[in-house]
């Protein structure tokens, strides 16, 4: 594995805060760069989450930077690690939210191909279903049931490709069964049923799978406000063994409003998305390489024989980039 570190600078706005940016090795005098390291032959495509502000707090700043990014790669899709409409999700298909927060925020052109959503908390709040049904209204949201899977081919190639699995952590969570707002939307859900999906989807044998990827909403593992939180640990305790068992490259989420990435022992490395708009403190947990209060996104772009991730703050400067080789 290869790891090129970048550090900001204090090149903020008036009245912002200063970075936060903790990484595992010491910093050596590394300029922060805006030099996007490009690859046409790579499937690209961007992970951001908990966004949904109706613009406010930074959404329309990352959602700018996120339409030059995708523009200059030719990003071919967007993920979302969930948290989609704040603050209690949406009630209906219909829901203005969905126009508030989504189809005026994300205009550049380059932002109009497909968006892969999967549901966070926040979304549990309303009518979870609402986002599914949204799909067949919209032409680029994504979301056909509460969770689904799909292969990508890498540069077009049906020999080589990614296969990604999104799903719905929400109903993993025991202590979201007895909360008033979430509990009536995770009672009825067959979490059994969903983890053997999980399971046979990842053992799936055909060779022209290079990378497994799972996005959900909530990690295991994060140097956020959430180390030893419920959530954390319990999806931990459902999702790891699972991860294990199917050799897993990458866990995917968002929930914690920061860009992380943290390399537990196993093969599954695990990256945090989840500062498309609100950013809150971090601190730096011994598997972690990189933990960064940070508005912003990441850009990853995948070939048969390497995995890169490169962390895009709200400036367009690139913080933090790690190669994955396999």
């Amino acid at each position: 594995m290869v790891k090129r570190l970048l550090f900001i600078l204090p090149l903020l706005a008036a009245g912002s805060l200063y970075a936060q940016v903790l990484t595992k090795a010491t910093a050596t005098g590394t300029i922060a760069s805006k030099n996007i390291t490009k690859d046409a032959t790579s499937l690209n495509f961007i992970a951001m989450g908990d966004w949904g502000r109706n613009g406010a707090d930074h959404q329309k700043q990352v959602a700018k930077q996120m339409g030059i990014t995708a523009s200059d790669v030719k990003a071919q899709f967007i993920i979302s690690t969930g948290d989609n409409f704040y603050p209690s999700g949406v009630i209906s298909e219909q829901d203005p939210l969905f126009k508030y927060s989504f189809e005026d925020i994300y205009t550049d052109f380059s932002l109009q191909w497909d968006w892969y959503s999967v549901l966070g908390n926040h979304d549990y709040k309303s009518n979870p279903d609402a986002q599914v049904a949204y799909s067949k209204i919209s032409r680029r949201w994504k979301m056909p049931a509460r969770y689904f899977a799909k292969k990508f081919p890498i540069n077009g190639d049906l020999n080589n490709q990614v296969l990604i699995a999104f799903i719905d952590t929400n109903p993993l969570i025991p202590e979201f069964y007895k909360n008033s707002e979430y509990g009536p939307n995770v009672k009825g859900q067959d979490t059994t049923a969903q983890k053997r999906w999980l399971a046979k989807t990842l053992d799936d044998k055909d060779e022209s799978i290079k990378w497994k990827i799972v996005v959900g909403h909530h990690p295991m593992f994060t140097g956020g406000s959430r180390t030893e939180g419920y959530d954390t640990k319990a999806i931990r305790n459902s999702l790891k063994p699972v991860l294990d068992k199917y050799a897993v490259d990458v866990y995917l989420t968002g929930h914690e409003h920061s860009l992380q990435y943290i390399k537990p022992e196993g093969k599954t490395h695990h990256f945090i998305s989840g500062a498309a708009s609100e950013k809150t403190p971090v601190k730096l947990i011994p598997d972690a390489e990189v933990v960064a209060s940070e508005y912003g996104f990441m850009l990853f772009s995948v070939n048969k024989d390497q995995l890169r991730v490169q962390m895009i703050n709200d400036e367009g400067y690139i913080i933090y980039t790690t190669v994955i080789k396999k």
